[in-house]
């Protein structure tokens, strides 16, 4: 009897043991089994979805834009502590100095020589109480200017003169005729030009379909002024430039007085006139109208208000380095000037007011109360008549010119009345003439002589976050300074596959979606960083981050700082050029002509970190959190799985941190910035706005691509 239920315990245990194995072979069969790596078989949506998502269209201040406008209010903050050292006049010329060298520095500095103009007078118009005069100038070797100069008939030999650089419209000066008439009939001698890219000095000119492949406004602006930060300057350089030969080319007029030369615009003529005005001290007066306001301001406002690239006037730093549109009022110091401002403005009157009392307060304190004024206007964006005719009198009493009142009727000429070259183009007319990426490329050519830099070392100049140095721990409802705070928000399995979704919470404000993929513990090669322009890994990535994990890989996925999960639902229109959005909203969302993320990217540049290298943070925000989660990745390279576009993230961050490995692929990484610049390429990923990117030096004996 005892030896049969020896027996029967020795059968069941075969049994047990039996179906043991087969379970163990079962589930090791699981865990090594091929995937079935198909967009059909990916999971669903929700399984790659970690912060709860909101409606499209929906205006909103996403973390990214709250962490841009706190931080411009912080270098705000301290531009204002730097003013407050200035104890006595010598201190206030000297912080002068130091903005106009912080300006041009911004800019890339302005061209070493003055060439020969080559003025031409094209035509004449009369009209009645004065004449009008067709110029075109060279402001640069076979760089040719279109300009209008309305010259008083009112017997006086000699006139006061003033610059009217023309704001952004399609036909450039010939939209401000009204102002020069008004101007003109009060006894100025009235200069006003194309500005490039606009009226007839488009850049981009299709002589076959007779327009632009941009529109006049602000694109052809887009276009050229992103290839300029590329080279290390900025496109107000060159505008600039036109204006500041403007006044050369006045001066050799005898019915100029040298001494009474002024300017005013509005817009984007506004914006040239405080630059113009602060850079050349030959100018005495100077009255910018709807330009002037608070940086922080237009940072907050500007995807929602002005969603259009205009590149000139973000210029690289205009925050971080203490500067903002108070130091440009600054520059004028003790010279006579006025802003002209308008209620309803998208360049907000709040930061109007504010930049003048803080220059007004200097003006008082040394003595010049009576040089500085302040107009407003109940209007949008315009230099309402109301505001002309205060301008007027401002002017009026500094040129010594008798009071008057009101303002005269104008003439309407018609665009072609008005029209300079003969074809209407410059590109036309001067085919033997060069376009403005010419001069951007050979500015590059000459910068990279200049600059020794690698990217490393910009990266590490540029108020590097130092991410190396942060701890990490788990979120708590707080996220301090230098310090990355994770929170599991939950996990989910698609077969073998389990994905846990993280929220990586980091430098006040923003907050990384963040994927993990993996076979349980199995992942001998260790970990992955994979990444995309379009953010973290989705449903249509599947195919790849399967076959990573059936390499023996566990694969991390993040989305960069406004993309992916973290983007604005929000298509920015272009009221100038509604077609930039009319694309599927993935496409609208990075136009690099008119977007969000376009907007996000010059914000970043006012603030001093271009986002080129914010999403390099965002990957060492990444790495480091890797490293926290496994042993294996402390004591091994973190492997970078780029696709796409973002290959050449990879490439290039590689240059900051060579201890990582990129994941090799067919796909060619190719994007060289001093390629792009030499070539005049016209459009390239927004993401990729790198300023001295062309002129870096690699560590390499080859550019990477």
């Amino acid at each position: 009897m005892k030896g049969s239920i020896y027996l029967q315990l020795a059968y069941f245990t075969a049994i047990a043991t039996m179906y043991t194995a087969i379970a163990l072979g079962q589930n090791s069969q699981t865990t090594t089994q091929p995937l079935n790596p198909t967009r059909e078989n990916a999971p669903p949506a929700e399984a790659f979805r970690v912060l709860s998502s909101s409606e499209l269209q929906d205006r909103q201040i996403t973390p990214y834009l709250a962490y841009q406008t706190a931080l411009a209010w912080n270098q705000d903050e301290l531009r204002r502590d730097r003013w407050s050292q200035v104890k006595s006049a010598s201190d206030l010329l000297q912080l002068r100095a130091e903005l106009r060298r912080s300006v041009l520095d911004m800019i890339g500095g302005l061209p070493a020589k003055k060439t020969d103009l080559h003025a031409t007078i094209t035509g004449t118009i009369a009209a009645n109480g004065f004449h009008i005069e067709k110029l075109v100038y060279q402001s640069l070797p076979g760089f040719y200017v279109t300009a209008l100069v309305y010259v008083p008939e009112n017997n006086d030999k000699v006139h006061p003169a003033i610059l009217v650089p023309a704001g952004h419209s399609p036909v450039g000066k010939a939209h401000y005729q009204a102002l020069c008439q008004r101007l003109v009939l009060r006894g100025y001698l009235v200069i006003s030009w194309d500005p490039v890219g606009q009226g007839e000095r488009s850049q981009f000119w299709d002589a076959k379909e007779k327009k632009s492949r941009y529109n006049l406004i602000c694109a052809e602006h887009a276009v050229m002024g992103n290839l300029a930060y590329l080279a290390g300057a900025n496109l107000a350089r060159w505008e600039i430039w036109d204006g500041i030969r403007a006044v050369d080319y006045l001066l050799t007029r005898s019915d100029v007085d040298g001494e009474r030369i002024n300017i005013t615009g509005t817009s984007g003529g506004g914006f040239q006139t405080a630059l113009i005005g602060a850079l050349d001290e030959r100018i005495k007066v100077v009255i910018p109208s709807c330009y002037i306001t608070a940086l922080p301001m237009r940072v907050e406002n500007r995807i929602f208000a002005d969603p259009d690239s205009d590149p000139e006037q973000d210029l690289f730093g205009f925050l971080s380095k203490g500067v903002d549109d108070a130091g440009i009022l600054l520059m004028m110091y003790p010279r006579p000037v006025m802003v002209a401002t308008a209620t309803l403005d998208y360049f907000p009157v709040q930061g109007a007011r504010k930049s003048y009392s803080e220059v007004s307060a200097f003006y008082k304190r040394f003595g010049y109360a009576d040089r500085i004024a302040f107009v407003e206007s109940y209007n949008g964006h315009e230099y309402s008549v109301a505001n002309q005719e205060t301008a007027l009198g401002f002017l009026d009493r500094f040129n010594k010119m008798p009071v008057r009142h009101g303002l005269p009727p104008v003439t309407t000429f018609s665009d072609a009345d008005l029209q300079v070259s003969r074809s209407g183009q410059v590109t036309v007319d001067f085919p033997e003439g060069y376009t403005l990426p010419h001069f951007i490329a050979a500015h590059s050519d000459e910068a990279s002589l200049r600059n020794s830099k690698t990217l490393r070392e910009l990266y590490r100049s540029e108020r590097d976050p130092d991410v190396d140095s942060w701890t990490v721990s788990r979120y708590a409802g707080y996220s301090p300074p230098r310090e990355l705070r994770w929170e599991a928000v939950g996990s989910r399995t698609a077969g073998a596959v389990q994905i846990d979704r993280y929220v990586l919470h980091h430098s006040s404000y923003l907050e990384m979606p963040l994927l993990h993929f993996h076979l349980n513990d199995n992942h001998p090669k260790g970990a992955i960083l994979w990444f995309s322009l379009d953010g973290k890994a989705s449903e249509k990535d599947w195919p790849q981050i399967s076959k990573l994990l059936q390499d023996g890989y566990e694969v991390f996925s993040f989305d960069f700082r406004g993309l992916g999960e973290t983007r604005m639902n929000y298509r920015a229109v272009s009221s100038d050029a509604p077609d930039l959005a009319q694309d599927n909203f993935d496409a609208a969302y990075v136009n690099p002509l008119a977007s969000v993320l376009a907007d996000y990217v010059y914000n970043s540049l006012l603030t001093g970190r271009p986002y080129f290298f914010e999403m390099m943070d965002d990957l060492k925000i990444a790495e480091l959190f890797v490293r926290s989660r496994n042993s294996h990745s402390n004591r091994e390279p973190v492997t970078l799985a780029a696709t796409g576009e973002a290959r050449s993230l990879a490439t290039l961050f590689k240059e900051i941190d060579p201890q990582v490995t990129i994941l090799p692929s067919d796909a060619r990484s190719d994007l060289i910035w001093s390629k792009l610049v030499a070539e005049g390429q016209e459009q390239w990923p927004i993401a990729f706005l790198m300023p001295y990117g062309a002129t870096v030096k690699t560590e390499s004996k080859t550019e990477p691509r």
